[in-house]
């Protein structure tokens, strides 16, 4: 099937017939306006596809539909089919060398980049895995904002430019109250962290932009929750942005996990320390992120809000009957 039908144009195009010539200069309407030149025309059962070089960047590029100026109609690669203008072989042959030259250099400097690329989100991996508390269901995050809209050809976009982490949460509500909370902990975000109704944007909706903090989707600062479905899956998604610690901009409070208890309330080994928390309770407080899926098989039940010693301190909590059993594990027997 070679035929495709342009909507807009109203007309029928079969790609299986060529229409312009090696060597043939064309253009593009819309966008840059640059010129191109075809230097290689492929068949095949799908019609043919042009690969061209732009005359003014030296990139390649590729068309598959290439029209007549005179039918001009929207964006697109067209051909002066009653002026048609070609270059030299030879120059064609000079430009094609250079173009690949280019492309050697973007490719090695592109694979150098995902090789540093690959070294940070080790780095940030760890890092992020390390402050990632059990019971985060959410992370709080600001993002920088750069509008790339072109408002003559009704185009609305933007790209983030740097992330940074604020916070987490323990549950998945959008609540402009906590984004605010956090907004105090980053300077460029910290005007965010007054209440203004105008910063309140709720765009839950297709092709919304979720509820967001700040006076634009399009630029500047805004602040949003990244609802966390895997720990696995939030760790690689933030593996890059806590690649720098200049993008970790968590405040410490009360609720920071302090260190374990000494041993003189409980016992203790390899950072973990055991004790009895109540008449039918005991628990393991420390540095238990490694063991967790353990200590869950042995009936534990994580609890960020356990009180120790008059703190408030995270950790595992158990029925009195485990406490023989936890010992044996711990080797404290």
């Amino acid at each position: 099937m070679t035929k495709v039908f342009l909507l807009g144009a109203n007309k029928e195009i079969d790609r299986a017939e060529q229409v312009v010539e090696v060597n043939q200069v064309i253009q593009m309407e819309g966008y840059s306006y640059h010129r191109y030149v075809v230097y290689d025309i492929i068949k095949n059962q799908w019609g043919i596809t042009y690969k061209l070089i732009n005359l003014t960047t030296k990139d390649f590029h590729t068309a598959d539909i290439i029209r007549p100026l005179k039918e001009k109609f929207g964006i697109g690669f067209y051909y002066d089919s009653d002026n048609p203008q070609f270059m030299d072989s030879f120059e064609v042959a000079i430009l094609l060398q250079e173009a690949q030259a280019k492309a050697n250099v973007e490719a090695d400097e592109k694979g150098k980049e995902c090789i540093q690329m690959e070294e940070v989100k080790a780095i940030g991996s760890k890092r992020f895995a390390e402050i990632l508390p059990e019971n985060a269901l959410g992370v709080i995050v600001a993002r920088l904002k750069q509008d790339e809209s072109d408002s003559q050809t009704d185009y609305f976009a933007s790209r983030t430019t740097r992330t940074v982490i604020l916070g987490f949460s323990t549950h998945k509500r959008d609540i402009f109250s906590e984004m605010r909370k956090h907004a105090s902990n980053f300077e460029e975000t910290a005007y965010l962290a007054e209440y203004n109704a105008d910063y309140e944007h709720r765009e839950k909706y297709s092709m919304g932009a979720g509820y967001y903090l700040g006076e634009s989707k399009y630029h500047g600062w805004i602040i949003e929750k990244v609802s966390m479905y895997s720990r696995e899956g939030m760790i690689k998604e933030f593996a890059y942005t806590a690649g720098n610690e200049d993008n970790i901009r968590i405040k410490k409070t009360d609720d920071t996990t302090p260190p374990p208890p000494s041993d003189k309330n409980g016992t203790s080994k390899n950072g973990c320390t055991l004790v009895e928390y109540s008449e039918k309770a005991v628990a393991v407080f420390g540095e238990t992120r490694a063991i967790k899926d353990e200590l869950k098989a042995m009936g534990g039940k994580f609890n960020s809000r356990l009180t120790f010693n008059g703190k408030k301190l995270a950790g595992w909590i158990f029925s009195k009957s485990q406490e023989q059993r936890l010992a044996y594990y711990f080797g404290l027997n």
